[in-house]
This record gives C-alpha cells, structure tokens and sequence, in this order.
C-alpha cells in the first residue's frame, strides 16, 4: 500500500479496528476512511453500496463483527449468524463490484474443527465438525473466508483472510456476560479485589486450553499481510503458546492483585478442549509476535482502568 492509498477499516470502533487504525496511522498512512454505526449499517446493503460507490476505497481491512463469549453465543446464535453474514456479504461483495484494490477480512479460530489435530493448520478447515458453543459464528465466518476465496478464483480478486486466536487488549468488551474469557477474568477479579470479596467463580473446571494474542501483535500482522502476502488459504495470526484457563485465571489474579480464592462451576461449559494455532505460515512470512501473555494482561488492565464506557459495553 503507497502512503497516501484510501483505505476503509471496517469496524474502526472496535479492539481489532481500533488497533489497525493506530498501527496504519503509526506507519504514515493517513487518507483512513471511517464511519461509525450511526452513520453506516453494515448490515444495510443499500447503505453499503451507496458508500462504496460513493468513496471507492483501495483498501479495506473488515474488521466490523458481532462477537461475544460461550454465554452470549448460545443465547443469541442466530443474531451472531445473521449480523455477521449480512455484514461480510455486503462489504466484500461491494469492495469487488466497486474495484477495490486487495480486501483482508478478519476471522476466528473457531472457524475451525472442534476436535483438529493440534495446533492447528490452515488445511484443517471444514475436516470435521464445529464447537457447537459457537456454531453459528463460525458458520458465518467461514463464509466471508470462502466468499473471499471464491470470489478470488472467479474474478481475480486479490481479497486475504487472517484468523486470529482469542484476542485482548485496548478498547476490549468488559461487559460482564457477553465478553470473551480474559476481559470478562480482568473485571471479575478486578470487582472481587475492590469489593473484597472471599472467592471468584469461574465457569468450567479450567482445564481448556487456549492460546492468546495481544490486538496490536494483530494489527501489526494485518498490516504486514496487506502490503506482503496473496493467496486463498487464510493465514493463522497467533502466539503458537497455549495456557489452561485455570493458569490463565491465576496469572489475572496476579496482576490484578487479587488474593482470594478462585473457585470453579463445572456445570457450566468448557468450550472447546483445546485451540492452539500453527503458525508457522506467518512466521515463515517473517511475522512473529512481540507481546507475551502477563505483560499484555498488564497492558489490558491500564486499558479496563481507564475505560470510562466499559461497564456499558
């Protein structure tokens, strides 16, 4: 991408875009195209098409997604299937009808299997069933991945996907039933520290096994893989280093400064046993992560204390 390339980031609002647009803006690219929610529906195709038609941007990273924990995911499914198909459906179809240059749409690792050999490679996609905790996401950004790839080999679209392992970092959802596992950790433990209370509950019996990326690491990769790579395989954005969740609880608690007890429902679920991506394709890119697991949880944490909307989100 040239300096003064017109690039749109989807989702600018969020943690992954947010992160993109201060990595783009850290590396001297200023023409950034942004619209808040108010001002475009994703979802709106009318909407969307006026507005590619209209500023017919020459980049576009998609990082505008509905996304959410175990809890929020069974309880709503079909609005994580039908917001995060209409969104991708409209933005990459309107980036090819409007000639964008090269599009990078943002995934997850629950794309792939529940029971994938570890870690995981790319190939390793659609080889056998989902986690049915997140089905419908992961339905839904299969889709966008394979649109892109279809899209690709039918029109010679130069559109990547990255899918990258759970994430943390600024501008994350701390909502207390509809966020991922480390925020939702960082305002519980940060709660029971300032309430003092006895013990923390934590769902499962911590056992899982996951693996963590800090959004900057991320966001430096995206922009890395837009000026450097083409192809239809997506490429797996993660640390290739797993923790257990009940390590994961402990080492929050730690840096929070939390002392009580941390206790674990087993009724509740797990999710999947185990998700640890191979990296190998973006390290032999020349990518590598620079952000290791408690000093990120430190950065978080800034991050949470200084979030005035954070209760809200």
């Amino acid at each position: 991408m040239k300096k003064d390339a017109k690039i749109y980031v989807a989702g600018h609002c969020g943690m992954v875009g947010s992160a993109i647009v201060r990595k783009l803006r850290k590396q001297g690219y200023e023409n950034l195209i942004m619209r808040t929610h108010q001002e475009l529906d994703l979802c709106r195709q009318e909407q969307v098409e006026q507005f590619f038609a209209e500023e017919k941007p020459e980049y576009v990273f998609l990082a505008a997604a509905k996304v959410g924990g175990i809890a929020a995911n069974q309880e709503y499914p079909a609005d994580f299937m039908w917001i995060n198909l209409a969104l991708e459906m409209n933005v990459i179809h309107s980036a090819w009808k409007n000639g964008c240059k090269k599009l990078e749409f943002l995934g997850s690792s629950c794309i792939y299997p529940r029971m994938a050999p570890q870690p995981m490679k790319e190939h390793c996609l659609l080889t056998s069933e989902l986690e049915a905790t997140n089905e419908a996401y992961a339905l839904a950004k299969i889709s966008g991945l394979k649109y892109c790839e279809y899209l690709n080999r039918q029109y010679g679209t130069d559109f990547i996907s990255v899918m990258p392992t759970n994430l943390y970092g600024p501008n994350d959802n701390y909502h207390p039933s509809n966020s991922h596992v480390l925020p939702a950790l960082i305002r519980r433990f940060h709660e029971a520290k300032i309430q003092r209370q006895p013990y923390v509950t934590c769902w499962g019996d911590g056992s899982a096994l996951r693996e963590f990326l800090y959004v900057d690491d991320l966001a430096d990769l995206c922009v890395f893989l837009m000026n450097h790579y083409s192809g239809n395989e997506t490429v797996n954005a993660g640390t290739g280093k797993e923790v257990s969740i009940k390590e994961l609880a402990e080492l929050t608690a730690k840096v929070i400064g939390y002392h009580g007890e941390i206790r674990w429902d087993v009724s509740k679920p797990n999710g999947t046993p185990r998700k640890l991506l191979d990296v190998g394709k973006a390290s032999g890119l020349g990518w590598k992560h620079t952000i290791e697991l408690e000093d990120g949880i430190r950065l978080a944490y800034e991050d949470f204390l200084h979030n005035p909307m954070r209760a809200e989100r």
